[in-house]
């Protein structure tokens, strides 16, 4: 049995949980999961889509605020801000005795502003100040286009959660952005937080789909592989540059690290076990962020070891039989931002409409 406490105090990992449903927040759930040591939580419009379509807990104040006149646009914002709200209050206590290095709580902006530089610094911007709490992450996309308005936010002092990162290129591009940021601003930067959310499972599903194309045994050989291994050398660049004298200049100063943050980690084929993108990813100065079945699957029989930089040159050497095998990790990574963007935004759009429909309703 793996102790989430232990993960943390032993291993140097924070696990979050990538869930909310109001439901958790009213009936203690949430708290429970606090203490069996979550450390933080996350966020995403699926997530909102799923627990507002699905739940009859949002339908006393959605019918308030539908009577007041509110569009049903705003009326999600003020559902999503509620939920968010409550969850601060729960991991605020988190936050304050770790110093600001856990307790954070996620809430995304309009994932439809993920290619607009201006929009998504305006949308971030907004989110920041209507919430106003000093464990609030805002989630932007690490789009190309995300990435200054990364650096806007944190040079505001904002803290933020970068999301949808598929590649280590891309994920140097984001660390750059994080610490040109830190260099505008004037004076202390202890205040300000910012974590960088590496995708995991998703890229495996993907490679393992292009291997099985392939279908030779060498081919085979590699599935299942592929994910960690990126993983893990994503590490090895976080703790490169954050050894830099770059980074060293701003510690003097205050700032935090911007800790690598595992996501998707729950595993999409059942052939694999279902704590290995938590068990192979543990180390020092690292979140991991999982959906409560699969925290209550590593709690249950996970395997406490710091594994996230045992083996880095076996790493390097999955990726480089990978990409000996014709697959473009570049053009993986480039068609799993463009999916997650578009995931997003369809599940934006699908909660919308339901919450039009249930307006509708109420107005026969």
């Amino acid at each position: 049995m793996a102790n989430l406490t232990e993960l943390f105090r032993d291993y140097g990992q924070s696990p979050w949980l990538d869930n909310l449903r109001r439901e958790w927040i009213e009936s203690g759930e949430l708290q429970n999961w606090v203490h069996k040591g979550v450390r933080g939580l996350t966020s995403n419009p699926s997530i909102f889509e799923k627990a507002i379509s699905d739940s009859d807990a949002y339908d006393d104040q959605f019918g308030s605020l539908i009577k007041e006149g509110h569009s049903v646009e705003e009326v999600y914002w003020q559902l999503v801000q509620t939920d968010i709200s409550g969850a601060l209050a729960i991991l605020k206590p988190i936050h304050e005795s770790s110093d600001g290095i856990d307790g954070y709580v996620s809430v995304e902006v309009d994932p439809r502003l993920a290619r607009n530089t201006a929009a998504t610094i305006d949308a971030a911007r907004a989110l920041d100040d209507q919430i106003d709490s000093p464990n609030l992450y805002i989630k932007i996309p690490g789009t190309k286009e995300g990435l200054p308005a990364i650096t806007q936010m944190i040079s505001e002092g904002r803290s933020i959660n970068v999301t949808l990162l598929f590649s280590i290129q891309r994920y140097a591009e984001v660390i750059d952005a994080y610490m040109t940021g830190l260099e505008m601003v004037d004076g202390d930067l202890s205040d300000i937080s910012s974590v960088a959310s590496f995708f995991i499972s998703r890229t495996e599903t993907e490679v393992d789909s292009r291997l099985d194309q392939i279908g030779s045994e060498s081919s085979l050989g590699l599935k299942g592989k592929t994910a960690v291994a990126q993983g893990q050398l994503a590490y090895k660049l976080f703790l490169e540059e954050f050894s830099s004298d770059r980074w060293l200049a701003l510690k003097d100063r205050g700032a935090q690290l911007q800790r690598p943050l595992w996501a998707s980690t729950s595993t999409k084929n059942p052939q694999y076990p279902d704590t290995m993108y938590v068990d192979k990813l543990i180390g020092p100065d690292t979140v991991n962020t999982l959906p409560d079945n699969t925290l209550a699957a590593f709690i249950d029989h996970g395997t406490l070891s710091r594994s996230v930089d045992s083996a880095l040159d076996d790493a390097e050497k999955v990726l480089q039989a990978v990409e000996g095998l014709g697959i473009d990790l570049g053009e993986v990574a480039d068609k799993l931002e463009d999916e997650g963007v578009k995931a997003f935004e369809t599940s934006f759009d699908n909660l919308l409409i339901t919450l039009q429909e249930k307006a509708e309703s109420l107005t026969l």
